[in-house]
This record gives structure tokens, sequence and C-alpha cells, in this order.
């Protein structure tokens, strides 16, 4: 979701919740004001990271074409301030790469800002990735490439779906 018509209209139609990528690295002035608006539990922000050659996370936006100054750790801490509660993580570098999550980062990020809901993306080969994300202190994990080349069953994500 790019823009506050997009967000109303989406959430009026029923959506429980949307989605903002770039807008939060690039406008986030005006994306506090959705979750205002809106109610931190109806807003997640997206918020896609690649690792520098110091090992620190930055934003990229533009699906991942452009690199900003903009650090993960000052995004996150300006959103905690603006109340934000849902946050996709993705290592850019591990998404589709199945070469296994970046524990690290998320454990940072649930440990810096334990009140926020972390779901991490990037990297899921199989069950036991899942279980060391949980450990991280993570709310979710996006699961994508595992499950669409067979590498996890049903059976091993049950201890990790709430409803199941």
């Amino acid at each position: 979701v790019r823009t506050d018509d997009e967000a109303a209209a989406l959430l009026d139609a029923g959506a429980g919740r949307v989605v903002v990528g770039s807008a939060a690295a690039e406008r986030p002035e005006e994306v506090a004001a959705w979750l205002r608006r809106f109610g931190p539990d109806r807003v997640v922000l997206a918020l896609d990271v690649a690792i520098g050659a110091d090992s620190v996370p930055r934003l990229v936006t533009r699906g991942w074409t452009e690199q900003t100054a903009v650090l993960l750790w000052d995004a996150l801490e300006f959103y905690h301030g603006a109340d934000a509660v849902h946050v996709l993580c993705t290592d850019i570098s591990r998404d589709g790469a199945m070469a296994g999550p970046n524990v690290a980062l998320y454990a940072e990020c649930a440990q810096r800002f334990p009140a926020m809901a972390f779901q991490a993306s990037g990297g899921v080969r199989d069950a036991s990735d899942l279980s060391a994300l949980a450990a991280t202190g993570v709310a979710g994990a996006v699961v994508g490439r595992a499950l669409l080349d067979g590498r996890l069953r049903r059976e091993e994500l049950k201890p990790f779906l709430p409803a199941a």
C-alpha cells in the first residue's frame, strides 16, 4: 500500500491489515499518521534490509532496487515511538536463497524492540529454521519457497500454527 486512500479503501473493504513497504522507509511521518488514523494493529510495516560490509542492516526500497542510508534500528526506533506493532522484516540476501534465515538479525530485532511483533522473512528451508526463529522471539515467519519446493510437510508446520 502506497497511499492513505489505498489503505483506507482496503480496510473499509474488510482487510484486517494493510502492508506498507517503500512508503514506510521513504515517508515515515506520513505512515506514522496512518498508524494513528487506522490503529497500530491494522498496519504492517514491511522493512526490507540489505546487510552491508559493515554488518549493519539498511533499508532498501522500490523492489530492492534502491539502497537507502536509513539504518533498520533507526527506522524501528522511530516507529516504536509511533506505536507500531507489526513489522515484516526481510533480509533480501536470504530471500528465496534457501540459505537459512538471518537468525541473529531477528533475535536482535526482538531483543531491541520486544513490544513489536516481528515476522521474519527470507531463507527458511525447513522446520529446524522455524524452531530457530521461534527461539528468537519473533511472532512469525514467512515460508515461501520451502513450501513450494516441498521441503516442509504439513505436519511439520503444526507446532508453529496457533490455529492448527
